[in-house]
């Protein structure tokens, strides 16, 4: 049997061919999306990214500030989209990238993408466990963080085991409730109106979102909204794994980022329209102020207006929701990364042994590598005596999404130069324009991410106000936002220092 009926098989085959192929034909559209949303984790940044970005940002108009990021991304998916038809490869942004702008910088990107979902999931971990020690412990039951974090470390390494549909099911109940919970609230405020009715203009028009402008406050609500989608472009990774990874990942892609914008626009207008567009950022202060003071409690907001406007269960139940999403967080993010170190794996970057897949078609070598890193950090966090919340979650989240822009910007570089040089039916919408766009859109963001690196990462200089001054970084801060570049360059000079290029890892596995 050759390579291309063994994959063919769905890898059923005993020859070693198939013990390092991924079992295809598993996940569908929405399977795929189940795995993106619940990484880009709505509730999570509903309850925590928008009340910042209402106060520090531009107020009334951080719905908008949110749409507008939602159709820059909607832009890079229209490349991504194209790419993905021509390439199916776990790896997705390192194999784009060495498609078209050349290996040796498909190598450095790709472990700038290994950091970034590694860091993200770290951060996710530090959140979980602060979020359960304090749910729990005001109920009488005082354990450390870690004790937490170590339950759902454990977990999620043996979910991440199972066949990878598994994990789309777990997924796919959590996120139904969580979005559920979410357009029950939106729906219930805009219903009723609010105290003021709805002003499109104070959350939607152009000179209200750009108020303050890019260097100071419509800056900030920016840099929050791209710190909100990550995860979405995650839907390639599992292109192997679909039933018809040309037709699937596009409008998995297409689905999840107009999902995702959708409840981030809608449900962050509700809650402004529930507390009046004059008085937002008063009463979001008020709502989440704790012992005086502000933004301590920034869920407080969303559970406030919940209680409000639908019933106090509401807000209950949310409060255990926010746990389940950032538990459908960590499994979706420790996916992509061990497909990542698999692909890396497969195509002779890390060791051939981190190719391997279990009886389930699962990465199994992959998997559990990337829980031994993850297990060692949170390990050191608690040896150290760090905090999960103000260190681990703020660290690795603000790293986390300077890494993942900085890739997506890269990869529109990629569309344009792989479709110059491989022309098809696409046309100049999706190879050149499109991808400009988005390139232009994305680079802004990651400037608006780095200046506001302080608020993101609680890393700034002593005696900066992160809201008013952008760049007062600590020494640790400037470490974080410089990594991701390093990273690239050390990867680009490694890989033309130590040979030729390899074709290996950024082949179309479906060819």
């Amino acid at each position: 049997m050759d390579r291309t009926e063994t994959i063919a098989s769905g890898g059923s085959s005993p020859t070693n061919e198939s013990r390092t192929t991924l079992r295809r034909g598993r996940l569908g559209v929405i399977g795929v999306v189940f795995f993106v949303v619940a990484a880009a984790a709505p509730l999570v940044g509903m309850t925590g990214a928008v009340p910042i970005a209402i106060v520090l940002g531009n107020g009334a108009a951080a719905p908008g500030a949110y749409l507008v990021v939602g159709l820059t991304l909607l832009l890079f998916s229209v490349g991504y989209s194209a790419m993905s038809q021509r390439v199916t490869n776990a790896g997705a942004f390192f194999a784009y990238i060495g498609r078209g702008m050349g290996t040796h910088l498909g190598l450095g990107s790709a472990f700038v993408s290994l950091i970034a979902y590694v860091a993200i999931q770290l951060a996710i971990f530090g959140f979980f466990g602060g979020l359960m020690a304090g749910q729990i412990g005001a109920l009488g039951l005082d354990l450390p963080w870690w004790f937490w974090t170590l339950i759902a470390w454990a977990v999620i390494t043996v979910l991440s085991l199972a066949s990878v549909d598994v994990g789309a099911k777990v997924l796919g109940a959590l996120m139904l409730l969580e979005v559920l919970s979410l357009a029950i609230t939106a729906a219930a405020i805009l219903i009723d109106g609010g105290p003021e009715g709805y002003d499109f203009a104070a959350s939607f028009s152009p000179q209200a979102i750009l108020a303050g402008g890019l260097a100071g406050s419509a800056g900030i609500a920016f840099a929050f909204a791209f710190a909100s989608f990550i995860g979405f472009e995650a839907t390639a990774i599992y292109g192997e794994e679909s039933k018809d990874p040309k037709r699937i990942v596009p409008r998995a892609t297409y689905l999840a980022v107009v999902l995702i914008t959708a409840l981030f626009a809608v449900t962050a207008f509700a809650l402004v329209t529930g507390m009046g567009a004059s008085r937002a950022v008063e009463a979001t202060v008020t709502y989440s102020t704790v012992d005086a003071v502000p933004l301590a409690d920034p869920a407080a907001v969303l559970f406030t207006l919940a209680s409000e406007y639908v019933g106090g269960w509401m807000a209950t139940l949310m409060g255990i929701l926010v746990l389940s999403s950032l538990f459908a967080g960590l499994l979706a993010f420790q996916n992509a990364a061990s497909r990542y170190v698999f692909a890396l794996g497969r195509g002779g970057v890390l060791p051939s042994g981190l190719a391997r897949v279990n009886a389930k078609g699962a990465p199994q070598s992959a998997s559990l590598s990337t829980s031994a890193v993850t297990g060692v950090v949170i390990l050191l966090f608690m040896l150290f005596q760090l905090e999960p919340i103000l260190n681990m979650f703020y660290w690795f989240s603000g790293l986390a999404v300077v890494a993942i822009v900085l890739i997506e910007a890269l990869v529109c570089l990629a569309v344009i130069a792989y479709f110059r040089k491989n022309k098809g039916k696409e046309g100049i919408f999706t190879t050149v324009i499109a991808p400009v766009v988005a390139f232009v859109g994305l680079m802004i963001g990651e400037y608006l991410l780095m200046s506001r690196f302080g608020l993101l990462a609680g890393t700034t200089a002593e005696g900066v106000d992160p809201s008013v001054e952008p760049w007062g970084l600590s020494p640790l801060g400037w470490v974080l936002i410089a990594l991701p570049f390093v990273v690239l360059l050390a990867g680009y000079l490694f890989s033309r220092i130590t040979g030729p290029e390899n074709e290996e890892f950024v082949r179309d596995e479906l060819s």
